[in-house]
């Protein structure tokens, strides 16, 4: 399976060589069709010009004799025309009657449909004997009363043009052979040249110690790369800020769990000591139970948050009731609030209503209800002639598309300067001397935020003594295509 992975793994240097590489391999067949077309139309150029000459030359020597026309190629004319060791050339003039004065019959006529046009150099493509062949052609007057133009063609093969041509693109794509492994060679060197930088950003990596979580210097990586060093940097920051919070958290968490541990390991060296009464022993035995109780509670508040921390966007997540989940925890803390004579109870929008369902992990909803009732039972002050008043409500806004869960008590409150410090592990407000461990606002805030929700305190009577502290959980309501 590695070795599949390592197959696919794609190179960014082969990459950029292969687009690199790929139009110039291309376009070299391309340059060499159109230098051959362009090469063909240089090497025509003289030796149609020369036919051209040759058609005017020839035209001069049509001479009127007793009213008709009559053609004489002098013989010196006649060799240098045939003295072409490459290519054959061919002349024909055609009296005004159509009648040959001189030369070959094989040379085609001009095309039917043109139109002729008296003492211009035209020149065609042509066969003859099989050949292909440059025709120059030109109708010529002739002082003779009523009669038709003569005709003058002077036809040529065409073997030193593609000479010519061949010798041409020779010139041209000869050198091209040397060029382009050069190039490759150069755009090679190149991308070794430019991707150094990442290399070199590789190495101080490879260099850092395990420890050095500092952010990488973007000055000196190429522009390009700047994002991406960004990105690394903005990573690092947020791992430097988890690991802070581990370690704040482990101290914190051991510094929580030494205390019941120490009254512990103090009160059985009291029960064991000579001399205890049976009273003393019982004593003991109560002050061990309530630190186990409470070193229990601290553990479970910590697997808690981890859990709630880890959970993240993996957590499986359904449609959840939050008015059922609710009433559920009330009725089970019901039998604790008896304990401490104080009244606790449910109001608001009833289990089953469709706008009262969100989107979320109902085990992690639960937890944060049961903390926000455990928070309010434990700071609650209450008595059989005054006993306290703890009140869970869910509540729904249909045109809002929001749902809120409220926790409120009739207990001392929050002070404004800690409103924001009670959301921290293990912080407590002072002057409090209920049981807990600091956990469970915190744990609050986490499951909320891991559902998108956010948390709020406020007074629940303002202006009074004491305020009572309300807590505020507001969500967004699940949408219809959630629900499907």
């Amino acid at each position: 399976m590695a070795t599949v992975l390592h197959r696919e793994q794609r190179s960014l240097f082969g990459e950029i060589l292969d687009w690199m590489l790929t139009p110039l391999l291309l376009l070299w067949p391309v340059s060499l069709v159109l230098t051959w077309l362009v090469a063909q139309g240089i090497a025509g150029k003289p030796f149609d010009r020369a036919l051209e000459y040759n058609v005017r030359a020839m035209a001069q020597l049509i001479t009127i004799q007793r009213n008709h026309a009559e053609f004489s190629l002098p013989r010196p004319a006649r060799e240098l025309l045939r003295a072409d060791d490459s290519d054959t050339v061919y002349y024909q003039v055609l009296g005004p009657r159509g009648d040959l004065l001189s030369g070959e019959k094989e040379i085609p006529p001009p095309p039917s449909l043109e139109q002729a046009v008296i003492d211009e150099v035209r020149i065609r493509d042509d066969v003859i004997k099989g050949f292909d062949v440059k025709v120059a052609y030109m109708w010529v007057t002739l002082p003779l009363t009523g009669s038709k133009p003569a005709l003058v063609q002077v036809a040529e093969t065409l073997e030193k043009r593609s000479v010519l041509a061949a010798e041409i693109v020779k010139g041209v794509m000869l050198p091209q052979f040397v060029i382009l492994p050069l190039a490759v060679l150069l755009v090679w060197l190149a991308l070794v040249q430019a991707l150094k930088p990442l290399n070199q950003l590789e190495e101080r990596i490879r260099a850092r110690k395990p420890d050095d979580l500092s952010p990488i210097d973007a000055l000196a990586v190429p522009m390009e790369v700047t994002p991406l060093v960004e990105s690394v940097n903005d990573l690092l920051m947020r791992l430097t800020d988890s690991i802070a919070t581990q370690k704040r958290f482990l101290a914190d968490a051991a510094h929580q769990l030494k205390t019941p541990l120490a009254g512990l390991r103090m009160q059985a060296e009291m029960a064991q000591r000579e001399g205890a009464s049976a009273e003393d022993l019982k004593h003991s035995l109560r002050q061990i139970g309530r630190a186990s109780i409470r070193a229990t509670h601290s553990v479970n508040q910590l697997l808690a948050l981890a859990r709630a921390e880890s959970s993240g966007s993996a957590m499986p997540r359904t449609i959840c009731d939050l008015a059922e989940l609710t009433m559920s925890v009330v009725r089970d803390c019901v039998p604790r609030a008896l304990d401490k004579h104080i009244d606790l109870g449910y109001e608001g929008t009833q289990p089953g209503t469709p706008s009262c369902t969100v989107l979320g992990n109902a085990t992690l909803l639960k937890e944060m209800v049961r903390n926000l009732v455990d928070n309010a039972i434990n700071y609650t002050p209450s008595s059989l002639e005054h006993p306290g008043v703890i009140t869970a409500r869910v509540l729904t806004d249909p045109f809002g598309r929001a749902l809120v869960l409220q926790v409120e008590d009739s207990g001392p409150g929050v002070p404004e300067a800690e409103r924001e410090l009670i959301f921290q592990p293990f912080y407590r407000a002072l002057g409090t001397e209920a049981d807990g461990s600091g956990l469970g606002l915190p744990i609050v805030l986490e499951i909320a935020q891991q559902h998108s929700a956010s948390v709020s305190m406020e007074d629940t009577h303002p202006g009074r003594t004491p305020p009572g502290a309300r807590f505020v959980v507001r969500f967004t309501a699940a949408s219809d295509s959630d629900l499907s």
